[in-house]
Parts: structure tokens; sequence; C-alpha cells
């Protein structure tokens, strides 16, 4: 940096990095750059790139009842302190008041109350909320000074403007609250998976204005540099568990070069647990974000709640009944009729222009509006079409696409119906003489099938570690009840009455259903491992639905795989007693970095190397395999011949001597031989390895199969998923 003053380079550095790792952020030119990594003293230098953001009910799908009697889940998270880097949070949301009987702020917290911009910390902050920092300086490094316009004026404070944050942090921690519903829908008590968890906000994630279309919209966005410094803080203020509902899209960057995985990997060495969505990317293949070992990785899916409403087809003849689901929030649900004795209006919409098209002129004044989405490659959003029937002056719009599609987050237009493209077409066959009446819409429980993998949410395999199943878990994540902000919302066409609650769907939602439960296994197992509480949340997931069946993944009707699902739907209560757990140590992921291609120094780039954990040389003899990383699944993605992959389980049972048998399933095509069939074990604590070989029995050049290893004593059934990849064709000469 010689061609730097010392001015100027203080100037340009706008972060320091030293609680948790050393390090700092600048604004820097490409020969800068690159001069700067030429020294010996600087381990790495990387660009800060921008990452995007990714219940009433969903607790209780899960078997978390708050009438529970269940000894471990009565503390409800008691005294775990959870961080949630995300967009800020409402602070006056009744999710953050504190519990009746709230003890005081733990003695480990460090951190504080920052104020800002509309966030006074004595009246923000209390013991439940117990500490709030925001990071602005990566984010205009790179887009420039906020507020640029009045109509989407950020707040520069830990306050929420778009409410992202707001809702993952209450579906994580919120505290208990009455009368949660958006228009009616979902009504019922809220509270968040460890509603006496205490809770933490960092907020690096700072709204951007886009466009749908014609709309106006709000998105989150991330500065690594700005993430790195919340990482930092969370670890050096004392959280227990980070929730993190963010990702970067395909082509993933190096583990050396990625934000979230340094920030992770400090926090696993610090014995923090890191919660990541898997993304939103689906349901091609290969597109799952997140997919470091050593954090948890949440695909996202259904819940067993719809919104129902039925349908009036008056004919010439006689009146038929469809029942369908309504948008959420609109005026569907009020308690009158809709009846419009109307033609119904079809207006076909092209994704390219998202514009609509209609038979019949532009005018759609006192009619109910039919949308199809015609786009094969890439359907038009439900909002697009919602806004091109509000521009119509149409009184209502029945939107037909595929029923795996999430429905709108807020419904603020006029009201709307979701229906499939069977009873789309049976409509539009009859739109000429046809009239409606749209009865107001209810709320059922316990649907089946449930849950199903949501179709946007990101599968697996990994792009850049194809031996470490990812996504890990799934979790409810689609049409989620939680708390938001009352604030502008995504359109500025049309009425705003945006509740203080909110229904939104992604794998952002899923992630903080996991962070709550990992909340729940750090109030009850204090001495857990980041690896083991991962575990126990795998090897306990179930992989029917509630009426037996395999869960399905959407958009089709298949049954879910390992890359939909991961090891399963995650299930609390049996995650808190687990029976076994596979943990590992920091010198674990070490050895999986080296075998992976890493060089010592992008490990030390990744890596904080302690006196008692000193990093391991790639060059050690003693060095684990990539597939025998004690992870709880195994997957080998290029068998050609036999292999013997190890594994080694810890006992956190409490019932001892206790005995476990082996039971397979078998891969399509490959021979599964688990030694020893029987494990032994006669104290807590005590640890017992397992070797299976695999062989395949076919030809076969990458086709994917799947099975699964489980452990049984009789009271406990620890999972793991199997996936084998068969590549042994010989190669094709010319």
């Amino acid at each position: 940096m010689s061609t730097v003053s010392n001015e100027e380079a203080q100037q340009a550095v706008f972060y320091h990095y030293k609680h948790a790792f050393s390090g700092f952020a600048a604004m820097l030119n490409a020969s800068q750059a690159k001069m700067l990594a030429k020294s010996e003293e600087v381990v790495s230098v990387f660009e800060s790139k921008v990452l995007q953001v990714q219940t009433t009910r969903s607790w209780d799908f899960m078997g978390l009842d708050l009438d529970s009697s269940n000894p471990l889940q009565l503390r409800y998270g008691d005294d775990v302190i959870v961080g949630v880097i995300d967009t800020g949070v409402w602070p006056e949301s009744d999710s953050f008041k504190e519990e009746p009987g709230m003890g005081p702020i733990p003695k480990s917290w460090r951190g504080e109350c920052v104020g800002g911009e509309q966030f006074e910390p004595k009246r923000a902050c209390n013991r439940k909320l117990i500490g709030a920092r925001y990071y602005l300086a990566g984010f205009e490094s790179e887009f420039g000074k906020i507020n640029p316009d009045e109509n989407f004026t950020e707040y520069r404070s830990a306050r929420d403007f778009e409410g992202h944050g707001t809702h993952t942090a209450s579906t994580a921690v919120g505290s208990i609250s009455n009368g949660a519903s958006l228009s009616g829908f979902g009504r019922g008590r809220a509270r968040g998976g460890a509603p006496r968890a205490r809770l933490a906000v960092y907020k690096a994630c700072w709204t951007m204005e886009g466009k749908v279309g014609v709309i106006r919209t709000m998105e989150g966005k991330c500065s690594e540099a700005d993430l790195l410094a919340a990482f930092d803080d969370a670890l050096r203020d004392g959280v227990h568990v980070i929730s993190a509902s963010f990702g970067d899209s395909p082509p993933l960057s190096p583990f050396s070069n990625s934000a979230s995985d340094i920030g992770s990997f400090h926090a696993m060495q610090n014995g923090v647990s890191v919660v990541f969505s898997a993304g939103n990317s689906g349901p091609d293949p290969s597109l799952v974000e997140n997919v470091n070992p050593w954090s948890i990785s949440v695909a996202a899916s259904t819940i067993d709640r719809t919104f129902p409403t039925k349908i009036l087809i008056h004919t010439h003849t006689h009146t038929d009944t469809n029942t369908t689901d309504a948008d959420i929030g609109t005026s569907s649900s009020s308690s009158s009729y809709l009846t419009l004795y109307v033609c119904i209006y079809v207006c076909l919409f092209h994704s390219r222009t998202c514009s609509p098209y209609t038979r019949n002129g532009n005018d759609a004044s006192g009619k109910i509006m039919l949308c199809f989405s015609i786009s094969t490659d890439s359907p038009v959003p439900s909002l697009i079409m919602e806004l091109g029937a509000f521009i119509a002056n149409a009184s209502a719009v029945i939107i037909v696409q595929a029923l795996t599609k999430p429905v709108a987050s807020e419904g603020i237009l006029l009201p709307t119906i979701h229906i499939d493209n069977i009873q789309g077409t049976r409509l539009h066959q009859y739109s000429n003489m046809t009239k409606l009446t749209i009865l107001p819409s209810e709320t059922a429980f316990r649907r089946s099938p449930a849950p199903i993998v949501s179709d946007y949410s990101s599968r697996g395999p990994s792009s850049i570690s194809p031996s470490i199943l990812k996504p890990d878990i799934s979790a409810p994540g689609t049409n989620i009840l939680a708390s938001s902000c009352p604030k502008p919302s995504k359109h500025i066409v049309g009425p705003d009455d945006r509740s203080v609650w909110k229904f939104d769907s992604g794998t952002s939602m899923a992630c903080p259903h996991v962070s709550g439960i990992v909340a729940l296994l750090k109030s009850a197992h204090q001495n857990w491992s980041p690896a083991a509480i991962r575990s126990a949340i795998m090897t306990t997931a179930h992989n029917l639905d509630v009426n037996g069946d395999g869960i399905l993944a959407q958009p089709t009707t298949k049954t879910a795989n390992a890359f939909d699902i991961g090891a399963g739907h995650v299930n609390p209560l049996k995650a808190i007693d687990p029976g076994l757990v596979y943990d590992m140590k920091a010198r674990d992921y070490v050895f999986f970095l080296c075998n992976n291609g890493y060089s010592n120094k992008q490990i030390k780039a990744i890596a904080k190397c302690q006196p008692q954990d000193t990093c391991p040389k790639c060059s050690d003899p003693n060095r684990v395999s990539d597939m025998n990383l004690n992870y709880p699944s195994i997957t080998v993605p290029d068998l050609k011949n036999s292999t013997t992959v190890k594994r080694t389980v810890r006992n956190v049972g409490q019932k001892n001597p206790t005995t476990y048998n082996v039971s397979i399933v078998k891969p399509n095509g490959v021979q599964v031989v688990v030694r020893p069939t029987t494990m032994r074990f006669s104290s807590v604590n005590q640890e017992k390895t397992y070797y299976v070989t695999l062989t395949p029995l076919k030809e076969s050049e990458g086709r994917y199969d799947f099975g699964s290893i489980t452990w049984s004593d009789g009271s406990h059934r620890v999972r793991s998923p199997l996936v084998v990849q068969i590549n042994n064709l010989p190669a094709q000469s010319n």
C-alpha cells in the first residue's frame, strides 16, 4: 500500500473486525486490493458481495402446544439469547413485550441497545428485546446514502422498515400474543418457538427500491461487509443462536470468500449455532444456498392450514360449487357475501411484458377478472395479475396458477381468489354465460396432505460440496403469520391498510422456526455443541405426512427425497431427546476444508486458530477423508467401487444400559452392509463407532438414489439419510 498515504488508508477503512475474528473492510480499487493480497501478513482479500434476504398454526402443527406438559419444553428457551441478523425490528410489536415473570437480562449479555432514527433505546429495548445494533457502512459504500426518495425512506437505526426482520424474529422467539390475524385469516394465539428466549437484533440488511413490472417494490439487500460486522458483534455480545435468513445465489463463492461462511465458522468455534435459509430458487436441482457443513440450512414446507373459499357458478340451467384457496387479507373474508352477477372478464398475461392483454378492452368495471399466466418458462407473479385487475377497475380477481405457489403476502388491492388450471379452464368455458357468487373465506385446519415441500424451496445437491447433504432439514415456510411493521406496503397503487401481522412465505420463514427450536435445545442441553444440536434435529426428523404417507415435494406429486427435504421435516419434541448424536469439533471441519482443496492460508481466512484447537495442517497424515466427516447424513457423490464410511455416535439418552439395533433402507442398486449391527451403551456420553460399506450393484452414470440407516433402542429412532450417486460406467473412447 505504498501508493496510499496513512490518511487515505484510514479514510478507506470503514469496519475493523476485532472481536470474533481479525480483519477490516475498506473501499479499495482493483490494483490496491491486488497489492494488499500479496502481503505475507494478509491471509485473504475478497470482494464484499451483496446478499438477498429470503405463527398462529405452524408451532401447533409441529407439536409444540403451549399447554404441553413436556418438562424439557416448559422452559420455552428461557434465558437463551437469539441473535437475528436481518432488516431490523419493530420494537412496539406485541411479539417483543416482556413475558410475565421474565427474569433480569442474563449476566452473560455484553451487548447494547444502540439508538438511532425513531429508535429510542429506553423505549425500544426491555428484558425481551435486550439488544439492537445497525450497520450502514458497507451498504452505503456500494449503493450510496439511504433515503434518496421520501416515499421509500429507510430508518437509519435498528428499526425495521420492510418487515422481514420483524417477521423472522417474532417467528423464532416472539412472546405469546392473543388475537393475531390478518383481516380475519389465521386468527389465534401467535408466538415464537422459544417465547421466553431473549432477542438481540443486528440490522445488516437494508431496503432497496426495485420493480416487478410496473410495481415498485422493496427488497432487502445485505452487504457482506456489514454482515461480517454483525457476526463479529453478535459473538462478542454473547448470543447463543444466530438466525440468518439471507443468502447468495449460485454460483456460490468458496467458503474462504464468503462472509456468511466465515462468520458462521467463528460462531461454531464459540459454541454458537447458526441457522440459515436454504434459498428460494427451487425446484431446479443444485441451487441450494448456505451449504457449509458447520451450520444448518433450512428448506421450506407447508402446514395443514388452508383458507378455502366457495365459488358458486350460476349457469342457465344449474348452480355448481367450487372450493378453492383465497388470497390472504382480502375483503373476500368479510361477513357479507360477494355476489357479482356479471360476465367473467378474461385476461391473459405475458410474463415478458407483465401487462394485460384482454378480449374486451381495458375496462372491467363491475366484473370479476379471470387471469391466466400463459408463460411456461417464467410464470407471472400473482401480484402483477392482481395489479392488472385493479388498474382495469375489476371488482375482484380470480388468479389461475399452480396452487403450489404461496398466496400473496398482503393482498391489499382487491378481493382475490386462487384456483388451479382445471378450475380456471372450466370457468373460462363458461365466461360468456356465467354469474358467480363468492362466499366468505374460511380457515380450515388438519388439511392433508401436509407437510409438502414448497416448490420455491432450493434443492440439493450442493454445487460446491456435494459430499455434504444440503439442505439439512425442512420446516414450515409457506403462508406463515407473524409480526410485521405497519409501514407502506410494497405497492404504490391502491389502498394501504397493512396490519401489524403479516403472512409471508419463503425459506426465510422456515429458518427462524429452526432457530427457535435450537433455542429450546440450548435451554434444555446447555453443554451441547452446534454439531450435536444439528444432529438431534436431523436424526429425529420425520418423513411421513399427517396421513402416514411419504411427504410430497411440489410442484409435482412425487415423494420428497433428501435433496428436497434434507433429513426430513423438523420434529422438535423428538429432537429434545434424540438418544444418540453425531458430534464434531472445529478440527474436523478443517480437515473437510483440506479435502476440498483449501490451502492452509485459505483455511486461516475461515478459522480462528485457538491454543486449545490449533488449526491442523492439511498435510496431517491422520486427517479423515471427506466422506468420514461425522455428519448426521451419509452422502457418496461418486461411487465407483466398494467404499466404507465411518461414523461415531455419542449416547445422550437417560435410560442406561441400552442397546441400539440397526435397520437399513438400501438405495436402489446399492448393497449396504453396516457393522456392527448392534451397539450397546452402558452410560451417558459413551461413544461407539460403526462402519457402512457401500457396493454398486449396477452400472450408472450419475444417477442419485436414496436410502437411510436407522438405529433404534425401542424408545429412540436415530435416522440418517443415505445418498449415493453411482458413477461407474467406463469412459467412452472417441
